[in-house]
């Protein structure tokens, strides 16, 4: 099941976690969908970083240039409620926002440039599961952020 989402099936009975795109979720949850929010969904689906709402926007009037900022603010208030994106803040004073991953993955932020990483480490979610047990939880989520600088600098 894709995280955040409670519901197992959609009324038409398709398990959640079959929806790939975010505009299919948020109909899934019964979110009107208008034109703007579809393309704003699309945006989103199509980003391999983690734009902020002002990057959102400026790809969104690219396809549509009658989006305005506050349209897209609303929007990703609205599917973060939902729980069909996540906000992060990786120190950079901006809200970041990526569609609720199908599987979890951790993140490495390069200071320098603020490239983000996204990784996976068995390793790491055992050691996270065995201190929580040792401390007496059960882990129900969690968020690793790690952030550094290249071992290898430029020389120029």
């Amino acid at each position: 099941m894709v995280a955040g989402i409670t519901s197992p099936h959609t009324p038409a009975g398709q398990a959640m976690d079959e929806l790939k795109s975010l505009e299919d979720r948020c109909v899934a949850r019964g979110m009107r969908m208008t034109e703007q929010r579809r393309t704003i969904a699309r945006v989103l689906d199509g980003a391999q970083d983690h734009p902020d709402v002002e990057e959102l926007h400026r790809r969104a009037v690219l396809v549509d240039p009658r989006i305005s900022m506050s349209t897209v603010y609303r929007a990703v208030k609205l599917f973060e409620d939902m729980g069909i994106i996540e906000r992060h803040d990786f120190r950079d004073g901006r809200s970041r926002y990526e569609t609720v991953p199908e599987e979890h993955h951790d993140h490495l932020i390069d200071l320098r440039t603020g490239t983000v990483i996204e990784f996976h480490s068995p390793e790491i979610e055992a050691l996270q599961e065995r201190i929580a047990r040792e401390h007496g939880f059960r882990l129900v989520d969690h968020r690793l952020e790690l952030y550094g600088i290249p071992l290898k600098t430029d020389k120029k």
